[in-house]
Order: C-alpha cells, then structure tokens, then sequence
C-alpha cells in the first residue's frame, strides 16, 4: 500500500468529529463513516467497504478498527495509524476529563435526565449504522430474516456466544444455496 501524505489531514478531519459524537460505541457512528468514506471522499467503494466492515467484526478488538483499514487504504501505514488515533484519542481524552468529575454529581436531577436523554440516542444511532451497513451489503428477506432471528435470541439470552451467531448464519445461507443453487 502506497502512502499519500495528501490525505493524513482529512482523514483527521473526518475521524475526529466522528469520536466526539459516538455516542452509544463504535457501532453508532458506521453510517457516517460509511457516507464519508465512500460517498463523500470516494477512499472505498460500497462493496469494499462491506468487506472492510467484515473484517474489522470478525478480528479481535473493537469493530471501530474500520477505520483502521479505510486509513490504510487511503494512505498506508501512517494512514492506519493517523485515522484509529483521530478516531480513539479525542473520544478516550474527553472520557477521561469528563470521569474525572462525573460521580460527583450523580444523583442530581440533571444528571439522571442527561443519563436517560443519551441512551436513546446511542440507540437510534446504532439503528442508523446497522440500517447503513445492510443497505450497501444489499440485504435480502433471508439477511432481514437472519439479523432479526439473531437480535431476538439475543434478546431472550444474552449470553450468547457471537461466534454461535454467525455460524448459524452461514448455515441457513450454505443450506439454502446447496437447495436453490
């Protein structure tokens, strides 16, 4: 992968936004990425960046490391390196400061509302990255099928093993292609 200096600064300058607004995780902030990276500065096309997200979900670590991967493919290894720093560092510094005095206030009306007005915004949010990346992966009424079986046996047990999950994806998708070929 070849280094293109030229484009450390805007992979700083869309990566950083995207860690102060992550509300809710990684997950929430997939649709921006996925508009910027491939609509709006054309780094990957739709199908790379279903492959990108792929696997940054099934590698160790945090599925936020897409953008690790959209780095490297726009400027190499610096690329990798400046865009996960833009993307954890603001994020993990602000976390830190905010901490710091967080608990001293718990308790307080405001807190609680401030508590309870995020949490459904990191969902709808999380709604939104989900929703982005099924469009561009072109789900079919068995992908809708799959994720919504999934969503509910996780729902009722939690405590699923992920890996149970995809392998009973990729079972009902082998099956029905040997099937219907």
């Amino acid at each position: 992968m070849q280094e293109d200096k030229d484009q450390i600064w805007p992979l700083i300058a869309v990566f950083v936004p995207f860690s102060l607004a992550s509300i809710g995780g990684g997950t929430s902030i997939f649709a921006g990425i996925q508009h910027q990276a491939v609509d709006v500065q054309h780094w990957v096309t739709s199908q790379e960046f279903v492959e990108m997200f792929a696997i940054s979900r099934a590698a160790p670590g945090p599925g936020s490391l897409l953008v690790t991967l959209i780095g490297w493919k726009v400027a190499g290894w610096l690329g990798a390196l400046v865009a996960t720093l833009a993307l954890f560092l603001p994020s993990s510094l602000l976390i830190f400061g905010i901490a710091r005095i967080w608990s001293r206030f718990r308790g307080r009306s405001w807190h609680t509302a401030l508590e309870r007005g995020l949490a459904p915004i990191g969902v709808g949010l999380t709604l939104a990255g989900v929703l982005a990346i099924a469009r561009i992966a072109g789900f079919g009424p068995l992908g809708w099928a799959v994720a919504g079986g999934s969503a509910l046996l996780l729902g009722f047990r939690p405590k699923t093993h992920p890996l149970l999950l995809l392998a009973g994806g990729a079972c009902v998708f082998a099956l029905l292609k040997v099937w219907y070929p």
